[in-house]
């Protein structure tokens, strides 16, 4: 039995995933006991995330996802939520389709998730030096994350890194160079792995728009 913790990059996990689906009430625990082997002992599931910010387009964007975290934490005991932050700002960007010489500019909302990434490659290498695990798997297809797999597998050649991504996307190669295996999730197990409606012994309720 290899220990095994899971790595889930939360954004691109929602836009790869779960964004256009009926699958968003999802039981973490479930998705990943059906996808991986019966060798994987799965000790942990951390999920690098961030609290959104409700707006005039979704004023209860926050209320969901804060009815989810909750539902993580009472029903999937393996499961660690870890936070970074949002920014949201005002800047001047140019528009696509001008076709002046100088771009016209327009005054827009630049929102920005920050941190998680960075979480989620330093308790990867810091789980690796620790000696946490036998087997790391990364569910993410940024790119930007190559680096950190480059060091784990030059300085804990033992360590097997498993790499899960979607149907629906092309795999990072970046990545893929340094997997020992990899994984497509597909929707049948989405469907198959939804939590109760109503989180037993609580208040929480999984969100009618969901």
């Amino acid at each position: 039995m290899k220990r095994t913790i899971i790595y889930i990059d939360g954004f691109n996990f929602y836009y790869g995933f779960l964004i256009d689906t009926n699958y968003k009430w999802l039981n973490l625990e479930a998705v990943f006991d059906t996808l991986l082997s019966e060798e994987n002992n799965i000790i942990e599931i951390k999920y690098f995330t961030a609290d959104v910010r409700p707006s005039k387009f979704d004023p209860e964007v926050d209320l969901r996802q804060q009815a989810y975290f909750g539902a993580l934490e009472k029903y999937c005991n393996r499961v660690k939520i870890i936070k970074g932050f949002f920014s949201r700002n005002k800047t001047y960007m140019p528009l696509v389709n001008s076709d002046a010489e100088k771009p016209e500019l327009v005054n827009v909302w630049k929102v920005e998730e920050k941190g998680s990434d960075v979480n989620l490659c330093v308790h990867m290498l810091n789980d690796a030096w620790l000696d946490n695990y036998d087997c790391a798997v990364l569910v993410s297809n940024d790119s930007d994350m190559t680096e950190s797999l480059k060091l784990i597998k030059e300085n804990h050649s033992e360590k097997v890194i498993g790499l899960v991504s979607s149907a629906n996307r092309k795999r990072s190669k970046n990545l893929v160079q340094y997997a020992d295996f990899t994984k497509v999730l597909r929707t049948t197990i989405l469907e198959e792995s939804q939590l109760p409606e109503r989180i037993p012994h609580t208040n929480i309720r999984k969100p009618v728009s969901w």
